[in-house]
């Protein structure tokens, strides 16, 4: 009955959320931001308690994810979850399966009974399970009460990497060595002195938590090694470049064409390595506040789940932070070199287009010369078609008048004729110069 008034609780919240404030309408995404925090609720752990959490990789997306919960509710005769969900739990055994959707990983926790001994846990995660990608991470965490049993079981961890703590102001203690079992999976102990099922699982949540989002951070450092020789070579060759630069007889356009490769390279290398730089430092952020949370308290001859993760996981962020700020620094680096060589082959262009210039001006001038003197030629030659023409006009006018000198007149008119031509010229060359 209770658990009935709890569901009609929160379908009446849902739908105030939905419908409105006071009956005024409602954001359209007002019901997704307040559901959010209630989208990932710890679970109510009893001790004893076994739970066993499986990252995967989704690069198929969320629709694997979706084929693979609709083939088990299948399986067990429920209703598979809405194709846009980011979370779904359901039944499996005598335990509860969670899945969750991250952004390029997914998580299916089962949660369920201690197995009794000879007897293997009821989980999920058999040889019928179609996993949805590759295992990023796997974690076997175990709940039990802390007494003289189960501080035995710590014997059975690594004591080279053996972390040990009280967390929960000492209802807790948290024991691991981040080593893998038969079955590849981390194996993770609880030592409950107190706990309330909700601590518990919120202490469970946070542990399992740490180490696959230490596993995720992780996945930069492998990138980071294939890039920084790459990154290396490009260093080493820009300075090659930069010292034929300061010789006046290299061929600039040459070596623009070189640094503009060198550029291309290095950012296509940074376009493929920003989102996992990126993302290794979210994931660093989340370890960390996760293991602030804790409040570790030391135990005396054993080492804290901070100290030991901080050590092993710092210097692989700073080698991530330090090739991405290589890539940052490099590529100022070559975008001022190709801005000196623009600039130099844009003084060469400069200086020829000058040159070119001048000669141009030469040819011009020259051309001017040549056209005056076409010009002056070519006021005697019409100057001479002219007179020519005259002198027969004259020649046939003495025939009516005897007293008439063809050649006298004809000598007169040669100034005259010339004079003439000349305006004539100089008129038809300022109407040209007008236009």
């Amino acid at each position: 009955m209770a658990k009935r008034l709890k569901s009609v609780a929160t379908a009446a919240e849902l739908a105030s959320v939905v419908g409105g404030v006071l009956g005024f309408p409602a954001h359209a995404e007002r019901a997704v931001a307040l559901g959010e925090v209630h989208a990932r609720p710890y679970p109510l752990v009893d001790t004893p308690r076994l739970l066993i959490q499986l990252a995967f990789m989704t690069e198929g997306g969320s629709t694997v994810d979706h084929a693979v919960l609709a083939e088990l509710s299948r399986s067990i005769g429920i209703a598979p979850p809405a194709r846009d969900a980011r979370h779904h739990v359901m039944p499996w055994g005598n335990g509860t399966l969670r899945w969750e959707r991250h952004t390029e990983f997914s998580t299916y926790l089962w949660e369920g009974p201690m197995p009794r001994s000879g007897a293997g846990a009821q989980h999920p995660f058999g040889h019928g399970f179609n996993p949805p990608g590759t295992v990023i991470d796997g974690v076997r965490l175990e709940i039990v009460k802390k007494d003289a049993n189960a501080l035995a079981m710590i014997s059975e961890f690594d004591p080279a990497s053996l972390c040990y703590s009280d967390v929960e102001g000492g209802l807790a203690s948290i024991v691991t060595d981040f080593r893998q079992d038969r079955d590849g999976l981390t194996r993770i102990l609880i030592l409950d002195n107190g706990l309330s099922p909700a601590r518990a699982g919120a202490l469970s949540q946070r542990v399992i938590e740490i180490e696959t989002y230490r596993t995720l951070a992780m996945l930069g450092l492998p990138l980071a090694h294939s890039l920084s020789p790459r990154i290396r070579r490009i260093e080493d060759r820009l300075a090659g470049l930069t010292n034929e630069m300061r010789d006046a007889t290299s061929d600039s356009h040459k070596l623009l064409d070189e640094l503009t490769s060198l550029a291309a390279e290095l950012e296509a290398d940074a376009a493929s390595s920003l989102y996992r730089f990126g993302a290794s430092r979210a994931y660093n952020g989340i370890v960390l506040e996760r293991l602030a949370a804790l409040q570790e308290e030391p135990v005396t001859g054993y080492e804290t789940w901070g100290a030991f993760i901080q050590r092993r996981m710092a210097p692989a962020m700073r080698t991530c932070r330090s090739v991405s700020e290589r890539q940052e620094s490099l590529s100022e680096k070559l975008s001022r070199a190709a801005t000196l060589l623009r600039t130099s082959v844009d003084v060469e262009l400069e200086r020829q287009n000058r040159d070119l210039l001048t000669s141009m001006n030469h040819r011009a001038q020259l051309q001017l010369r040549l056209q005056r003197t076409v010009e002056g030629l070519s006021v005697a030659a019409i100057s001479y078609y002219v007179v020519g023409l005259f002198y027969y006009l004259a020649k046939g006018a003495e025939t009516y008048i005897p007293d008439l000198h063809s050649t006298v007149l004809t000598a007169i008119f040669v100034p005259v004729a010339i004079i003439a031509m000349w305006f004539v010229v100089k008129s038809i060359r300022k109407s040209h110069a007008d236009d």
